[in-house]
């Protein structure tokens, strides 16, 4: 994917390498997120925390699609390579970002919310 550094790839990957064992288990690894994407004109934002091993095309995480109900779920790295906001500016990486809570403290806020706000 060129618009994800291969650094941030790889982190997501081996999160990835280590959540298959376990998971639909109690042991169930609960990352912070690795990487924050945006749209800059379409208010959009995925927070995301591993790719599947066997699929690494698709990453999981918090995905708002700014319609007020942001849900855990997978999503298509390629898909999201093509997405582009009302202006037409692609997805981008917010290279700012410092996750400061596990996945799942991050979901709850942003239901409570009704958007994801990092």
């Amino acid at each position: 994917m060129t618009f994800l550094p291969k650094s941030i790839y790889d982190r997501l990957l081996a999160n990835g390498r280590r959540q298959d064992p376990v998971r639909g288990t109690e042991d169930e690894i609960d990352f912070h997120p690795v990487v924050k994407l945006f749209t800059p004109d379409a208010g959009c934002t995925w927070l995301l925390t591993e790719i599947d091993p066997d699929e690494p095309d698709i990453a999981f995480g918090l995905c708002d699609l700014g319609l007020g109900f942001p849900e855990l779920g997978y999503v298509s790295l390629a898909e999201l390579a093509g997405v582009r906001g009302r202006l037409g500016l692609p997805v981008e990486v917010d290279r700012h970002f410092k996750a400061t809570k596990p996945i799942s403290r991050y979901a709850a806020d942003a239901a409570t919310a009704g958007h994801i706000a990092a």
